[in-house]
């Protein structure tokens, strides 16, 4: 079950947030406020958040119980009671039919606006896949293959070192890489690089040359070749900055910005109207605050009033397509109908079939798949391994 979730939570979701749990039910998704980092693709039931115009159908038509859908219903309302959440909205579709949705709480607590359906929410970790999709494209158009060394396409890559662990004065020690990260490994999270958000030496060095902080794209990549990669191409999986070097890909092999490439190729076929990387001001007052959970428990706004880069008030100089891109939950559903229909919505197609089996398919060795790795709950491991930016 392919299951997404929009709020303004009671936790701040960042790109290094974990995702909420498969396995366990309706329950453990909505206790958790992260955006996720994988698009389950497999099956045919999706929970996401909110669409206007799409085919609609009675639960009982396509397996549910309406009596039933009653629970998923009351956790979320208990989670808005017990101010664990400010907001959200549901939907619950199959067989590319919404059954059931609704909205709850607010999404602005102090000023007492009401959730609703149009609301725009930060995507995080789910731009992720719209990157992917971007990437895909470009693979249909014969810019990229999956083998082919990323230093081919970014040659700042081309000797890039891997850390070694220590000498006995302390100094880290460098190593040549066995191979150039493939492309594929970048999408697979598997190339050796990370995020900076754990205390090894190499992410300190993440933090040091503030790579997320980066002017422009272009700057990202030259710091990213100065730091060494956590291990060895391939032998390794860690969740990192992969798809932000995707969104410079994406620039350099379409000549557009990731943002425009991404409206004239996906948001714009697919009538995802309110999705981009920034709010214009005509929309602000649909744009969801964001809360976060303080040391007591209670929500509080992340950065009230201040003029950040999290403002998304104008268009970025350096788009992040692993986690930089604001959506409505209307628009997010139409982009996973798109994927769960093999890649085309309402007679407007993204990708071929093959090319979104392509993209969901595991990626990673089977010397991977041991349970060693991961992020939150979501481990390697047979039968749950990793694709082109998806699980």
């Amino acid at each position: 079950m392919k299951r997404v979730l929009f709020t303004n939570t009671r936790k701040t979701a960042t790109a290094s947030s974990s995702p909420p749990k498969v396995s366990r039910g309706i329950h453990s998704v909505w206790r958790r406020a992260s955006a996720p980092f994988a698009l389950l693709l497999a099956v045919q039931a999706v929970v996401l958040c909110a669409a206007t115009d799409l085919p609609t159908a009675k639960p009982e038509s396509v397996g549910f119980s309406s009596e039933r859908l009653e629970n998923l219903h009351a956790i979320i309302q208990d989670e808005i009671d017990h101010k664990q959440l400010a907001g959200a909205v549901t939907i619950l579709a199959r067989h590319g039919k919404i059954i059931d949705y609704r909205t709850y709480g607010q999404r602005d607590m102090e000023k007492a606006v009401p959730m609703t359906k149009d609301s725009i929410f930060r995507a995080y970790s789910m731009t992720k896949p719209m990157t992917g999709v971007a990437m895909m494209i470009l693979y249909e158009q014969g810019k990229w293959l999956p083998w082919h060394p990323i230093s081919t396409y970014i040659p700042e890559f081309a000797h890039l070192k891997v850390f070694n662990g220590f000498d006995g004065s302390g100094k880290m020690m460098l190593v040549d890489a066995e191979h150039i990260p493939t492309v594929g490994e970048v999408m697979s999270h598997s190339a050796g690089f990370s995020y900076g958000f754990s205390q090894s030496p190499v992410d300190g060095m993440y933090h040091e040359k503030k790579v997320l902080q980066s002017a422009n794209l272009q700057e990202m990549i030259e710091k990213l070749a100065t730091i060494p990669l956590n291990y060895q191409p391939g032998k390794g999986w860690q969740y990192s900055v992969g798809m932000d070097i995707e969104g410079y890909l994406v620039e350099k092999l379409s000549g557009q910005s990731l943002p425009d490439f991404m409206r004239d190729h996906i948001f714009r076929p697919l009538g995802m109207n309110d999705t981009g990387f920034f709010v214009p001001e005509e929309k602000r007052s649909r744009f969801a605050v964001n809360y976060g959970a303080q040391a007591d428990g209670h929500l509080e706004p992340v950065n009230p009033g201040k003029s950040t880069p999290t403002d998304y008030n104008q268009q970025p100089t350096m788009p992040s397509g692993g986690g930089g891109s604001v959506t409505t939950v209307e628009d997010y559903y139409r982009f996973a109908q798109m994927l769960a229909n093999g890649g085309e919505l309402a007679g407007k197609r993204i990708l071929s079939p093959e090319t979104v089996k392509l993209m969901a398919s595991n990626h990673l060795p089977v010397s991977l798949l041991t349970g060693q790795f991961g992020i939150g709950q979501s481990v390697m491991r047979p039968g749950f391994g990793y694709g082109l930016n998806v699980g």
